[in-house]
C-alpha cells in the first residue's frame, strides 16, 4: 500500500528542548509514572470522525471545507471509506496511538437503505480487522451517529416516533455488533439531539422513559453478543438542542441510577462539553469519580469566549494537570484519552493533522506529569484531609460515621452557644503550590 501521509516521519520522543515539530517534547511512552508506563497512564484514542472525515467546512455552513480527507479517491465512495482505513491505520502507527473511536457512518456512506449500509459497514469493517493484524491498534469505543440525519430532528430514543426510534435500535444493534468484531473497550451514546426545544410540545417523563427503554434493549443485546465492555453516556447540556436530558455528569449519575443502569454505564466526559454546562472539566471529572462512574474521556478544549462545541486540541496544562489528577485518584481509566478534537479550518494539511495530536498528546503528558508531582509532594491532599480534621474525633466522628441524631447535634450546639468560624480554606496558598509545581 502507497504511503498517504509522505515525508512524515514516525513521531520519536526527542525531549522538552527539542526544536523538531515532528517529534514529542514530553510524551515519551515507556516512561514509568508512578509504577507504569506513560503509554499505560495515557490510552489515546483517535477520533474516526474529526480527523479522517472534517474537512474544516465552516460550521455554520458558509462554503466548502479547506481540508481535502479524499486521500486520493472519489469523495463519498466507498473507495474512499477504504483509503480512510488505510490512511488512519498510517497515521495511528506513526504516531503510536493503539485506539480508535468511531460512529458508524463515519466508516461508509450512508445508503438509502439501512441493509446496504449494513453490508458496507460489514464490508469496511472486514478491512478494518485485516488491518489490525500485526499491530497493537484496537477499537476503544464504538457509537452509532443518531443525530445528524434529519430523521433525527427531535432525537433518537427521545423521538416522537416509534418509527425513528426502531431505526434508531437498528443502527444501535449493529454499531454493537462492530463494536465488539473490532475488540472494542466500550460503546458510548451521545445523546446529539436527545433534549427538546420547547416544553409546549414535549412529554418529558415519556421521552425519559424511551431514552431508558433503549438503553436497556442495548445492555442487554450487548450482553447477549459477548460484550464484556462499559457503556457510557456523554453528557453534553445544549447544541444542537436548546436542552439536551444528559446536562452534565450529575444530572446523567441521577438518570442511570434512576433507571437501574448505573451497573453497566459509566461517563465519558468531554471536556468542552463540561464547560458548555458551566463547570469546569475537572469539577464534572471528580463528580464521575467519586461517584465511581469515571470510564472515559474525550480530550479536547474549548474557547470561552465562544458559546459553542469548539471541540479544539487541548493546550492548556493547567487543565491537562487537573484531568490527570483525577485520573490517577480513580485509579486510571476503563476507557481511554479519545481526541475528539479537529484542527482549525486554516489548519488544513496533513502535517497539520500530525502537530494536533502532537499538541494534545504532549499536553496530556506533561499534565500526567504534573499531576503525579502534585500527588508526591502531598501538601495538597494533606491540606484538603486536615480542613475536615473536626469530623474524626467526638461529635464530628459520630455525625461522620451516621450515628448522632439530629437533638445529639442541637444539645451539643447549646453547649457551645457560638461556633468558632471554620479553619481558612487557603485556596491561594495552594493555588501558589500548584503554580510552584507546573513552573518551579
Amino acid at each position: 500500500m502507497a504511503e498517504i501521509f509522505t515525508g512524515i516521519p514516525k513521531i520519536a520522543y526527542e525531549g522538552a528542548g527539542g526544536k523538531n515539530p515532528l517529534a514529542f517534547k514530553f510524551y515519551d511512552p515507556e516512561r514509568v509514572v508512578l509504577g507504569k508506563p506513560m503509554r499505560e497512564h495515557l490510552p489515546f484514542a483517535m477520533a474516526w470522525w474529526h480527523n479522517l472525515c472534517n474537512t474544516g467546512k465552516d460550521i455554520f455552513g458558509m462554503g466548502v471545507g479547506t481540508a481535502d480527507k479524499t486521500f486520493g479517491a472519489e469523495d463519498g465512495s466507498m473507495e474512499q471509506a477504504r483509503r480512510k482505513v488505510d490512511a488512519g491505520f498510517e497515521f495511528m502507527q506513526k504516531l503510536g496511538i493503539r485506539y480508535f473511536c468511531f460512529h458508524d457512518v463515519d466508516l461508509v456512506p450512508e445508503a438509502d437503505d439501512i441493509n446496504e449500509t449494513n453490508r458496507r459497514l460489514d464490508e469496511i469493517t472486514d478491512y478494518m480487522l485485516e488491518k489490525t493484524k500485526g499491530t497493537q491498534i484496537r477499537c476503544l469505543w464504538g457509537t452509532a451517529n443518531m443525530f445528524s440525519n434529519p430523521r433525527f430532528m427531535n432525537g433518537a430514543g427521545s423521538s416522537n416516533s416509534a418509527e425513528v426510534f426502531c431505526f434508531a435500535a437498528a443502527q444501535i444493534k449493529k454499531a454493537l455488533e462492530l463494536t465488539v468484531k473490532l475488540g472494542g473497550r466500550g460503546y458510548v451514546f451521545w445523546g446529539g439531539r436527545e433534549g427538546y426545544e420547547t416544553l409546549l410540545n414535549t412529554d418529558m417523563k415519556f421521552e425519559l422513559d424511551n431514552i431508558a427503554r433503549l438503553m436497556k434493549m442495548a445492555v442487554a443485546y450487548g450482553r447477549s453478543i459477548g460484550f464484556t465492555g462499559d457503556f457510557y453516556i456523554e453528557p453534553k447540556p445544549k447544541e444542537p438542542m436548546k436542552h439536551q436530558y444528559d446536562y452534565d455528569a450529575s444530572t446523567a449519575i441521577g438518570f442511570l441510577r434512576a433507571y437501574g443502569l448505573d451497573k453497566d454505564f459509566k461517563l465519558n466526559i468531554e471536556a468542552n462539553h463540561a464547560t458548555l454546562a458551566g463547570h469546569s472539566f475537572q469539577h464534572d471529572l471528580r463528580v464521575s469519580r467519586i461517584n465511581g462512574m469515571l470510564g472515559s474521556i474525550d480530550a479536547n478544549q474549548g474557547d470561552l469566549l465562544l458559546g459553542w462545541d469548539t471541540d479544539e486540541f487541548p493546550f492548556d496544562v493547567y487543565e491537562a494537570t487537573m484531568c490527570m489528577y483525577e485520573v490517577l485518584q480513580a485509579g486510571g481509566l476503563s476507557g481511554g484519552l479519545n481526541f475528539d478534537a479537529k484542527n482549525r479550518r486554516p489548519s488544513y494539511t496533513h502535517e497539520d493533522m500530525f502537530y494536533g495530536f502532537i499538541l494534545g498528546m504532549d499536553t496530556f503528558a506533561l499534565g500526567l506529569l504534573k499531576a503525579a508531582a502534585l500527588m508526591e509532594d502531598g501538601r495538597v491532599d494533606a491540606f484538603r484531609k486536615e480542613r475536615y480534621a473536626s469530623y474524626g474525633s467526638g461529635i464530628g466522628a459520630r455525625i461522620a460515621n451516621g450515628e448522632a441524631t439530629l437533638a445529639e447535634c442541637a444539645a451539643k450546639a447549646a453547649e457551645t452557644k457560638k461556633p468558632a468560624l471554620p479553619g481558612s480554606g487557603r485556596q491561594e496558598y495552594l493555588e501558589s503550590i500548584v503554580n510552584g509545581i507546573l513552573f518551579g
